[in-house]
């Protein structure tokens, strides 16, 4: 059974930085590739970067610049490093496997964990 569990979430101000981290359990994680998504109040849940297997990054246009996606297979860890926030940025952010590109449908999700960026 596949498990992701999120944590790193908070409040900040705009500008500031945060770092999500995403452990995984269940499966083969150094062969398992896996992003993050977010959901405001109110809109559709988007993907936001995605960590293939390969080690090949995608991000959204959104967010491109800002955040930076990493894993670390010896701790089975996803990370997203977020700098730069915006009010924006507000939502409950979600970690997702398997999410070899922006465009994957994740079988598997986090319980998610929430940002609010204040301005």
């Amino acid at each position: 059974q596949v498990q992701l569990v999120e944590s790193g979430g908070g409040s900040v101000q705009a500008g500031g930085s945060l770092r999500l981290s995403c452990a995984a359990s269940g499966y083969t994680y150094s062969r398992f590739c896996m992003g993050w998504f977010r959901q405001a109040p109110g809109k559709e849940r988007e993907a936001v970067a995605a960590f293939d297997s390969d080690d090949t990054t995608s991000y959204a246009d959104s967010v491109k610049g800002r955040f930076t996606i990493s894993q670390d297979n010896a701790k089975k860890t996803l990370y997203l490093q977020m700098n730069s926030l915006k009010p924006e940025d507000t939502a409950m952010y979600y970690c997702a496997a398997p999410l070899c590109s922006l465009y994957w449908v994740p079988d598997y999700w986090g319980q998610g964990t929430q940002v609010t960026v204040s301005s």
